[in-house]
């Protein structure tokens, strides 16, 4: 196939084209050339997805068969690339989020026939949060390639590459930590069931999809029992080679101590009703059609190889978004001693 990938220097995109390659596929990418570089073998592109002029540039003289759309967070800009490519691609595949779907963080779980949230194909950037706009992107490139869509509408994404650092910061710490034999503050419940996916098993799919002819809504992630947060970090700390001494502290305290889920403790959520969602939901019919997942400690080991020869940076990161992730070490440290403190008065009054 010709694939044109819009992006394809990070992360979902740099895995979307490794697979093309790799599969002897003809792959465009378009960019500013700012993120990262291009990886060798491919037809680079450069130009603003939110410049019209730079869009009919890239299609005049130019056809593929399916355009792989990985940062589209904008309807107006996405449906704008859509409205430019719609006369020059047979297919659009389009990662979305589970956070498009209405009921997803208000239901128990959603499924992949479940409806978007209500947003205008040309909304802007002001016009609602992530999921929102995300629905509404979906939208956008539906309206311009009606019957020729794949909506991958994805869940928890991560693996080698990931310019989002929920994983990059869990294994930094748990390598500095291992180095200096002390304890990690390990968040919630260590059974607490976790459907993480790798890019690279969405990327492989995505392509099947595409070669199939397949059209569609799919929601994209881990099959049930894929891991555990305690296995998750245990497999981190394999990865970095470290055994550092896991201290796991209750989702009250942590709470009760100001620390925000999910991004002070990357992919920690407390483990209550309301927040099933972001690991109940099921890719029943991407399975069906051969949606194959690695096993997590695959993805934590290669994302490592990556990482572990650079310098170690301070906690937490920032990501492309200049969203952080991570506690830093002294913030940490601090939890820890309040959480021995609280404990102390049990463990005497068991002893007398």
């Amino acid at each position: 196939m010709k694939i044109l990938v819009i992006g394809g220097s990070q992360f979902v995109g740099r895995a979307f084209v490794t697979e093309a390659l790799a599969r002897g596929h003809e792959v465009t990418t378009f960019n500013r050339g700012v993120s990262a570089a291009d990886l060798p073998g491919v037809e680079a592109v450069r130009g603003d997805r939110q410049v019209t002029a730079d869009l009919e540039r890239l299609a005049t003289g130019r056809h593929w068969d399916a355009v792989v759309d990985t940062c589209g967070y904008v309807p107006r800009v996405v449906g704008e690339g859509a409205r430019v490519l719609s006369g020059h691609a047979d297919a659009y595949l389009y990662v979305s989020s589970l956070a498009a779907l209405r009921d997803w963080g208000t239901a128990p779980s959603v499924d992949d026939d479940s409806p978007a949230h209500d947003c205008a194909p040309d909304a802007g950037p002001d016009d609602g949060d992530y999921g929102v706009l995300k629905a509404g992107c979906e939208r956008a490139v539906t309206r311009h390639f009606d019957g020729r869509t794949l909506l991958f509408r994805a869940g928890v994404i991560t693996g080698p590459y990931d310019n989002v650092g929920q994983l990059d910061a869990w294994l930094w710490r748990l390598h500095a930590a291992g180095g200096e034999r002390r304890r990690v503050l390990a968040p919630g419940n260590p059974d607490l069931a976790m459907r993480v996916i790798d890019a690279r098993d969405i990327a492989a799919f995505g392509l099947r999809c595409l070669d199939a002819r397949r059209t569609g809504p799919f929601v994209v992630a881990a099959p049930e029992g894929h891991t555990t947060y305690g296995r998750w970090l245990a497999a981190c700390a394999a990865a970095t080679g470290t055994d550092p001494e896991l201290e796991w502290v209750d989702d009250a305290f942590l709470l009760d101590h100001g620390v925000t889920p999910w991004t002070d403790l990357p992919m920690w959520i407390p483990d209550a009703p309301e927040h099933t969602c972001m690991w109940a939901t099921p890719a029943t019919r991407a399975e069906a059609a051969g949606l194959v997942c690695r096993p997590p400690a695959e993805t934590v080991r290669d994302t490592w190889a990556v990482l572990r020869d650079r310098p170690a940076p301070e906690l937490p990161l920032a990501n492309t978004h200049g969203h952080l992730s991570g506690l830093a070490t002294e913030r940490e440290r601090e939890l820890l001693a309040a959480w021995d403190a609280r404990r102390r008065p049990d463990a005497q009054a068991r002893r007398t």
